[in-house]
């Protein structure tokens, strides 16, 4: 996996570059889709590819070591092979996953033991494993097996988290021995910017081939977010992507490029559109909503979504969510997709054209801010 730094806007750390995996190239910033168990819920990967034009997807490390399991996986060739997905993946380590059950698991310094929520059998989870079943998925770009440190979290705890999780990293970069899979470290410390600057400064010295900002997004004040995402990507080197993991609101993507992240990813587009919510660049648009009973526009106007290139209106829309029809969450699904992967699209040329600034205020002019979404 190589990275290419095509240009930095003149106002601001907003960057635009290229990757390239064994299965293609990545055009950034990117917003990447999650396909948790191997797919995008509720869209067929012939529209992730055609229709929405997603360059990159992540599949779920815990997930599917859990189900269907390594042995199937590896059978079939590798996850590329055994969903038919011939573009470049992402799979993250688990950790997170992992760390959520804290009712249901053991940390230790060896791993994670764990029971699994499907049927309670118990598991464990190391850097070891973690690495070993993302080799048998195969994916373009791998990430280490970290803690992720919650919010809030004292001092101590978060050192000893962000100590542990630097100890782990080179593990996984031991035990990651496939030159085809690039392997991203995780910058941790909390909300601790002495514990982030330390993580950063060991982390980059492994020399990966990108690096991912973590622990943000965890329930935080927005304004604390940024303020340790600015912090921590100062402390990123230039030639390598770097990943803010787990944001997908417009607001946010648009934060995080201008303070030089290049990719993101997010169950938020299709989460909210199977509760009946279609993202614009006006902002949202909760379709169980009265005011679009008699509303016969499409989603938006100019939007080359499948839903709204074929006149799908709010107000069939707003029928098919409040009658229970699969259908119009479907909808929803590519809609929001299809918006992400042009809003990235668009602010990539922005960088590309030198004007970003005008880009990020333009937006922030018209969008209109529904609390924390």
């Amino acid at each position: 996996m190589t990275f290419e730094l095509q240009y930095t806007d003149t106002k601001s750390n907003a960057r635009a570059g290229l990757i390239t995996t064994d299965h293609g190239q990545i055009q950034t910033p990117i917003f990447m889709p999650v396909g948790t168990l191997g797919t995008v819920k509720g869209v067929h990967l012939h529209e992730l590819k055609n229709d929405i034009k997603a360059q990159i997807i992540l599949g779920n490390t815990y997930h599917l070591y859990l189900r269907p399991g390594l042995d199937i996986i590896e059978g079939a060739g590798g996850l590329h092979k055994f969903n038919g997905f011939d573009r470049p993946m992402l799979t993250d380590s688990g950790g997170f996953q992992v760390f959520s059950l804290s009712g249901i698991r053991k940390l230790r310094e060896e791993g994670v033991e764990f029971r699994s929520h499907i049927d309670g059998s118990k598991k464990f989870l190391s850097p070891e494993v973690s690495m070993e079943v993302q080799m048998a998925l195969g994916s373009d770009i791998v990430m280490a097996f970290d803690e992720c440190v919650p919010y809030p979290a004292d001092y101590d705890y978060a050192k000893k988290s962000t100590e542990r999780t630097i100890r782990w990293l080179k593990r996984c970069k031991e035990a990651m021995t496939a030159p085809n899979q690039g392997l991203f470290g995780i910058v941790q410390g909390g909300m601790y910017k002495e514990l982030r600057e330390w993580s950063a400064r060991e982390t980059t010295a492994m020399d990966l081939p990108g690096y991912a900002v973590g622990g943000l997004s965890v329930g935080e004040p927005k304004e604390l977010m940024y303020e340790m995402l600015e912090y921590s990507t100062s402390l990123l080197p230039q030639d390598k992507p770097r990943y803010l993991m787990g944001v997908g609101t417009p607001d946010c993507l648009v934060e995080g490029v201008q303070r030089g992240i290049d990719m993101f990813d997010c169950v938020y587009p299709t989460r909210v559109a199977r509760n009946g919510m279609a993202m614009t660049w006006t902002g949202r648009l909760v379709m169980k909503n009265a005011q679009f009973t008699h509303d016969h526009h499409v989603l938006e106007e100019g939007c080359g979504c499948y839903a709204c290139r074929n006149g799908y209106t709010r107000a069939y829309i707003r029928h098919l969510v409040r009658a229970g029809e699969i259908f119009g969450l479907r909808l929803l699904s590519l809609h929001n997709l299809y918006f992400l992967q042009e809003f990235m699209r668009r602010m990539r040329q922005a960088i590309l054209d030198d004007r970003f600034t005008e880009f990020r205020s333009d937006f922030f002019n018209h969008y209109q801010m529904h609390g924390k979404q």
